[in-house]
């Protein structure tokens, strides 16, 4: 075998790997861009040690605890990642102010595609949509790092107990005492159930097909009979956070009147649905990005929104239009 030849092998064999990695490494940052800077930061150290694997375990395990040192490096830093309801109280849409907060701060919107490996198991694809809902994202982030890598590996990607202490380089007493414990912090988080985006659950794309509507519409009226009574609004980098169809719907036709004459395009993120929001521009039929708002649903009614501002980031990461023309 060629060198050349070796080389595109081995480039084949760790790409395998790289978005259920990406999703690992976003689990456990709380970022999408940290993420993917840790997955090339494994694949990198993996390259150069290659020659140095005995095989004494599979590739995938070996990726993986390359990948969980690389974050845990990056987490002795000390940043863990939130949602304005974790920094403040909410408030009153009269006197609310919008005040700005510097990055590292807040917890990142990813795409589904960036994070999630296809999976033919069903309960498997659910339980690692769950896994990446902002609500448990910010749940995870009050976990100590290792913590925070014995959950995902043995409750998100089903390794036993044995498989994350040889990871770890502990014992499987030390891995169930850890977890026992990251129960314990998530359980008191009480975080709240929510619907995944399911294209074809026809009731779903009712409810959503009607918040395009009222959105777009700006009919307040019709948004506020989607929400649940204590839904939440929030608008990061903005630690303002909002709650209850009084407070949303004052916010929207007060400070938030901007958004009139917006278009939402569906999209998909942190396996709840998603819309990119367009701005009308000056020039008529013209929208430039405005935000990604991000939905979460709840026994059939939206239960909170998370618009992210920062377009300049968050588009190009979806793919999304940089304009629209209609």
């Amino acid at each position: 075998m060629t060198d050349s030849t070796a080389t595109i092998e081995l480039d084949a064999r760790l790409e395998k790997h790289r978005v259920e990695l990406t999703g690992y490494c976003y689990r456990m940052l709380g970022s999408s861009f940290e993420a993917e800077d840790a997955v090339q930061d494994t694949m990198v150290r993996a390259w150069r040690s290659f020659d140095k694997f005995e095989g004494r375990s599979s590739l995938r395990s070996w990726l993986y605890r390359i990948a969980t040192n690389v974050c845990l490096d990056m987490l002795n830093a000390g940043n863990r990642r939130a949602r304005p309801m974790d920094l403040s109280e909410p408030q009153h849409h009269a006197t609310a102010v919008l005040k700005e907060r510097a990055e590292p701060t807040w917890l990142e919107p990813a795409p589904d595609g960036r994070v999630l490996p296809d999976t033919a198991d069903p309960e498997r694809a659910v339980v690692a949509r769950e896994s990446v809902r902002l609500a448990f994202m910010a749940a995870l982030q009050h976990l100590p790092p290792k913590q925070r890598a014995v959950l995902i590996l043995r409750e998100v990607l089903a390794w036993r107990a044995q498989e994350v202490a040889d990871l770890l380089g502990t014992s499987v007493a030390s891995v169930n005492s850890a977890l026992q414990r990251a129960r314990s912090t998530l359980s008191a988080a009480d975080i709240r159930e929510s619907d995944q985006a399911q294209p074809a659950d026809e009731e779903q794309q009712k409810l959503l097909k009607q918040y395009v509507e009222a959105f777009e519409g700006y009919d307040m009226v019709k948004l506020t009979a989607l929400l649940h009574d204590d839904a939440v609004l929030s608008m990061p980098p903005y630690d303002l956070w909002l709650q209850g169809h009084d407070e949303i719907s004052g916010w929207m036709l007060g400070h938030g009147s901007v958004c009139r004459g917006s278009l939402l395009v569906p999209t998909v993120a942190n396996g709840t649905p998603a819309f990119a929001q367009y701005h009308p521009t000056q020039t008529p039929g013209r929208f430039e990005p405005w935000a990604l708002q991000v939905v979460e649903i709840s026994a059939g009614r939206i239960v909170e929104i998370t618009t992210f501002l920062d377009t300049a980031r968050w588009f190009p990461l979806f793919d999304l239009p940089l304009h629209l023309e209609r």
